[in-house]
């Protein structure tokens, strides 16, 4: 009897440590949460990388879209999830950088409410206008604005868009009006149909209409010019300074185990340096670019909060 007992308690310590917990995570098909819409950028990227990181974890990656309230609806899911790993959150810099400058009353706490896991890449966003707007470049667009003043609208469906347009306003010394929208297609939509003039997009969203002779792009928001479009130069050349772009990356509620988090970072490492996954991604503007441990995110992560709370107070936008 006696060897039993001590024989059940090593057991149930064996099962219980973290070499036994990774092994045998997952046991059950993972929900992947997105704070934005179908069509998406966010979107597109999650299921890219969820349907490579379900082959390797040999089990289903959920996508859920939780859209509304510039990402705040996925985000306060997410941090009352149960930190077991079976609920993770694709987000980008607008729950987690922006949103405690922008929401007075934020319902969740960007560091303490997540466990960071990975961040996934970039995704660059474009300057894109109406083509009824007479402008073919971004100088033609700032000069046309100044003659006539509130006359252009500009849709802001997240806080990229937002604090990407408010800047430009702030720099250039323009008067345009901002137009809230609750997901990237629905502004793009009104783009192409005239509702509104200028949108600050991301690739993901807005590549087939870029493209396209629908819409017309005057600018990339980063410093460097896009692979993807070569021939439209940064916003920072015409507007001095400027340079802003959006970051991707994947959370956990907080307290989620360290064997599951370094389980899931060290599959999305190979999943993201799958060229088939960074082939379609590209296809999108997506830049891949993986931190290397969770720790190296964290610290990216609380960064990247400082540098958006600055970019919004100098925007001078006032939370809400």
């Amino acid at each position: 009897m006696q060897y039993f007992f001590y024989s059940l308690v090593m057991a149930l310590g064996v099962a219980a440590s973290p070499v036994a917990l990774s092994q045998a995570y997952p046991a059950a098909p993972i929900t992947l949460v997105v704070p934005f819409a179908a069509g998406s950028g966010t979107d597109a990227v999650a299921r890219v990388v969820g349907q490579k990181l379900a082959e390797r974890l040999k089990q289903p990656v959920l996508i859920d879209n939780k859209a509304g309230a510039n990402a705040q609806i996925g985000a306060q899911f997410v941090a009352k999830a149960k930190p077991d790993g079976y609920t993770l959150f694709m987000t980008t810099n607008t729950s987690h950088s922006a949103n405690p400058s922008l929401v007075s009353n934020l319902k969740y706490d960007p560091v303490k409410d997540f466990t960071p896991v990975t961040r996934v890449g970039e995704l660059p966003f474009a300057l894109v206008v109406h083509p009824a707007v007479p402008a073919r470049t971004l100088k033609e667009l700032i000069d046309y604005a100044k003659l006539n003043p509130g006359k252009l609208s500009y849709a802001t469906p997240n806080s990229t868009s937002l604090v990407a347009s408010e800047t430009i306003k702030r720099i250039a010394g323009i008067d345009m009006v901002g137009i809230p929208y609750k997901s990237s297609p629905q502004a793009m939509t009104d783009l192409v149909g005239g509702q509104v003039q200028v949108y600050v997009v991301d690739l993901g969203s807005g590549m087939a209409m870029l493209k396209s002779e629908k819409v017309r792009a005057l600018g990339i928001t980063k410093a460097e010019a896009s692979k993807i479009l070569p021939d439209v130069a940064p916003v920072g050349k015409t507007v001095t300074g400027f340079d802003l772009t959006s970051w991707n990356g994947i959370f956990g509620p907080a307290g989620l185990p360290k064997p599951v988090v370094d389980k899931l970072n060290a599959e999305l490492q190979v999943v993201l340096a799958d060229k088939e996954v960074q082939d379609k991604l590209a296809q999108i503007g997506f830049e891949v670019w993986p931190t290397k441990t969770p720790e190296e995110f964290t610290k990216y992560v609380a960064d990247q909060l400082a540098h958006w709370s600055l970019l919004i107070k100098q925007a001078g936008i006032k939370p809400e």
